[in-house]
């Protein structure tokens, strides 16, 4: 009935595996969970557990090949029909989380059920993630709105069919982090498939500090101006706002100034947004002014 995929990379994973499992079982289906470590150096022996836990299973591959890869590899070890993919770095929100999505396993369907943050979290050295995972990322029925009129597939958790996975399958092209998640979006729009979205998020528990999450960021703009260069995706400019503000700034031959003010203004960028209050606005200014600059270099 549906195969629940985990790939991991450095984390214990053994609290989530007995929440599913527990919520699978009460669900009276078939039903298999698979973690794979990629390349994992860190908690490995503790999830090795898993294997001792019915239905479950924990492959370690010893080299890390990449969030795109491994999730393809998941997906042909799966054995049912629709699989439900979740970051390594959650908790289940809600006693029925398994459940909700078992009614949609008699389909080739997509469906998103969000990610959200610890309300109650206030630590300073974490808050540019969460002020961001708020008011950006969060994807819940308090968005819903806002989600069908601008709808942005996510891989935190979501369940697909296996038959639609196949026709796509992520982009094992996409190395380091980041956009692979956009790149799988595009191909969906282009084939005319649309996402389901429900209520039913999972709480992000791995926040990285603030200086790391500005250093995913940076990577991650770099794997899109990449992507962009590479010209296998020309519908990415529609898709990803900051690039369409570079487009725009670039037209105007205004990427030389934006990197020299980025050269200028980064240090004291980054130290307000490493304060208990960062500024979303400074911080979508960080990432076009930052991208002016990674052109000047590509």
């Amino acid at each position: 009935m549906i195969s629940i995929l985990i790939p991991t990379y450095n984390y214990n994973i053994t609290s989530l595996v007995t929440d599913l499992h527990k919520q699978a079982v009460d669900t009276c289906v078939d039903f298999e969970i698979i973690v794979m470590e990629d390349g994992s150096t860190l908690f490995v022996e503790e999830n090795k557990g898993i294997n001792n836990v019915e239905f479950c299973r924990h492959i370690i591959l010893d080299e890390n090949i990449g969030r795109s890869a491994i999730r393809n590899k998941l997906a042909d070890e799966a054995k049912y029909d629709h699989m439900l993919f979740l970051d390594c770095d959650a908790k289940v929100s809600s006693s029925h989380f398994v459940e909700k999505y078992i009614s949609f396993c008699k389909e080739d369907c997509i469906v998103l059920g969000g990610r959200i943050y610890d309300e109650e979290n206030t630590d300073p050295q974490f808050s540019l993630i969460i002020k961001y995972g708020k008011n950006r990322e969060r994807n819940d029925n308090r968005n819903l709105k806002d989600r069908q009129k601008n709808p942005m597939f996510t891989t935190p958790n979501f369940l697909i069919s296996k038959f639609i996975f196949n026709k796509i399958r992520f982009d094992e092209s996409i190395k380091g982090y980041g956009h692979e998640d956009t790149i799988f979006g595009i191909k969906l729009h282009q084939m005319q498939i649309n996402f389901i979205f429900i209520d039913n998020p999972v709480v992000h528990t791995g926040l990285e500090k603030n200086e790391i999450f500005i250093l995913k960021t940076e990577n991650a703009i770099r794997n899109l101006f990449n992507l962009y260069q590479s010209g296998k995706y020309p519908s990415l400019i529609n898709e990803s706002k900051l690039l369409h503000h570079y487009m725009i700034f670039k037209k105007l031959h205004m990427t030389g100034i934006l990197a020299f003010k980025y050269k200028i203004l980064r240090l004291f960028i980054q130290r307000q947004l490493c304060s208990s209050n960062p500024s979303l606005f400074l911080f979508d200014i960080y990432k076009l002014l930052f991208l002016c600059n990674t052109s000047l270099y590509k």
